[in-house]
């Protein structure tokens, strides 16, 4: 806390003394983020550091569920964006974040390695055909259950072979062949040049809502500076070229 207020205090001193600048925000801010984030995550720290010259953005991957666990035992982070909303709401009742926003959206695809070497032409595909390697999210993480909403809309069982413990794991996997298929973000099927996507039957859809907020009660600028940008027209650019449904998109 101590070292907190003396950055502040610095960037009150440089402010005064410089007659104003582009941003008060300077320091640290570790962002907690969804593992299916990952590459929309990477080029947003670029662009906002280079309008925040005075920020160090420090990013931590990981499925949803990991790192609510990882905050309420006390990790320390000052910015969390997760994928799912029920998932930020414990946090919420934790006391460990406020006042969330949703700033994305994504959807299940079924996703086969370039080329579909298998020959996979609709979901129904995973579970009329033998000898298939298929892939899903764990329960637990927002990709899991929206995989499983999926097949469950589908009337479809379906046997996994191999469940992983977040959406970044599970499409690295299928991009390189491990997996003849597997319930994927779109997001994973537009930035990855080795992943094609099949739409879903008409009727079926996997969906999710992305919320951000600042951790604890003691927020510092630059970790609200970050929250805003990931919400501006640069920030949502980004997304959705990787992807994602723009915040103003996505159905509440």
């Amino acid at each position: 806390m101590v070292t907190r207020m003396c950055i502040v205090f610095f960037a009150l001193l440089v402010l005064a003394g410089c007659g104003g600048a582009a941003s008060d925000s300077s320091g640290t801010v570790v962002v907690f983020a969804a593992a299916s984030l990952s590459d929309a995550f990477v080029d947003i720290e670029a662009a906002f550091e280079a309008g925040n010259p005075g920020v160090d953005v420090q990013l931590s991957f990981a499925g949803s569920s990991s790192l609510r666990e990882q905050l309420l035992a006390g990790a320390p982070a000052d910015v969390v964006a997760l994928a799912n909303e029920e998932t930020m709401r414990l946090l919420v009742e934790a006391g460990e974040v406020r006042d969330p926003v949703v700033f994305a959206g994504n959807e299940i695809r079924l996703g086969v390695p370039v080329g579909n070497p298998a020959e996979i032409d609709a979901l129904a595909d995973l579970q009329s055909t033998s000898g298939l390697f298929v892939g899903i999210c764990n329960a637990p993480v927002p990709c899991g259950e929206a995989a499983r909403s999926v097949l469950a809309q589908a009337d479809l069982e379906v046997e996994f072979d191999s469940e992983e413990p977040d959406a970044r794991a599970l499409a690295t996997k299928l991009a390189t062949g491990e997996f003849d298929a597997a319930l994927v973000y779109r997001s994973d099927v537009v930035a990855n040049v080795n992943i094609d996507g099949i739409e879903l039957p008409d009727g079926v859809r996997g969906a999710t809502s992305y919320p951000i907020a600042a951790v604890g009660t003691a927020q510092s600028d630059a970790a609200q500076d970050f929250i805003s940008f990931v919400t501006t027209s640069d920030g949502q650019d980004v997304l959705d070229r990787f992807g994602f449904t723009r915040a103003q998109d996505v159905a509440q």
